[in-house]
């Protein structure tokens, strides 16, 4: 019997009757459930349900025992659920109860079919790298790792920084702006894009080096191999600045050299033949469709 992982944030009165619905849809695919510690107490309040279910809290969980993991929410929910995976190869299916969804992109409609489509092995694996951060102080500890990206910007202050940035051993640029972000091709729709960084298809071994607001506007994001360290380090008016990994923030000195680099394991995520990469950014950006009609 397969045994299926499910990760969920806050639950509302909407998307409550459609996770009990997924967890109808696995009991009667004869699969086994293991619930999120928080998401069960929520049920518990919210809709009774039984005592006897299993439930998982850490990364170490996911060694053994679990087939299947299903984030149930946004994008930030399915990060949340590699944090629990990491290195244990369980792969990972994304449902989406938020809004845009790049990482969770199966619909409420969909859910059944895609489940359906995992019983009958009717799926590919589709492999996500991952970033891995080196900080002086070990700063993130077992958690310095970002699906999406890592992230150096200011902190108090209006004023401009400098990140310095080097590529292997070769030095890149010092980049006089709000801050930097150092992308993987899954991050290439997150923060990224926001700021101006290219669309990279999952699979492509790049990393993107995307500054936010710089000074001078011939600056511009640049692609490189995933193979090549990435070091950082910032100066600017103040002493201390902020480094996030996937949104996640923590103090970084003035001078302080920091190391990106590939991950030494990857995500599997679960795709399908009529749910792909390139469906869904066209269909979540619009492309093609013309609004003033």
């Amino acid at each position: 019997m397969r045994i299926v992982a499910i990760h969920a944030r806050k639950l509302n009165k909407e998307n409550t009757t459609h996770f009990l619905e997924l967890m109808s849809i696995i009991r009667n695919l004869g699969w086994g459930i293991v619930l999120n510690e928080e998401l069960k107490h929520q049920l518990k309040r919210k809709v009774g349900i039984a005592e006897n279910i299993p439930t998982f809290n850490s990364y170490s969980d996911f060694k053994s025992g679990i087939d299947l993991a299903i984030s149930f929410g946004g994008d930030g929910t399915f990060i949340e659920t590699v944090k629990y995976i990491r290195d244990s190869n369980v792969p990972i299916l994304g449902i989406n109860s938020g809004r845009l969804g790049f990482l969770a992109n199966i619909s409420f409609d969909q859910m059944a079919k895609a489940l359906d489509d995992v019983h009958n092995k009717e799926f590919i694996y589709q492999q996500r790298s991952l970033l891995r951060l080196e900080t002086e102080d070990n700063q993130f500890g077992e958690n310095n790792f970002a699906l999406n990206e890592i992230t150096i910007h200011k902190k108090d202050t209006a004023s401009m920084v400098t990140v310095h940035a080097s590529i292997g051993e070769l030095y890149l640029n010092s980049y006089w702006a709000d801050g930097l972000i150092v992308s993987t091709p899954t991050g290439s729709t997150a923060y990224s894009l926001s700021c101006g960084g290219p669309i990279v298809t999952p699979g492509c071994q790049v990393h993107i080096l995307t500054p936010i607001a710089p000074h001078n506007l011939n600056v511009r994001p640049i692609v490189v191999p995933d193979h090549f360290p990435i070091q950082l380090s910032v100066e600017g008016r103040e002493r201390r600045y902020l480094i996030s990994l996937d949104g996640e923030s923590k103090s970084l000195r003035q001078g302080e050299k920091v190391l990106a680099h590939k991950a030494e394991f990857m995500i599997q995520v679960l795709k399908f033949e009529d749910n792909n990469f390139l469906d869904t950014i066209r269909n979540k950006m619009m492309w093609g469709i013309d609004k003033r009609n």
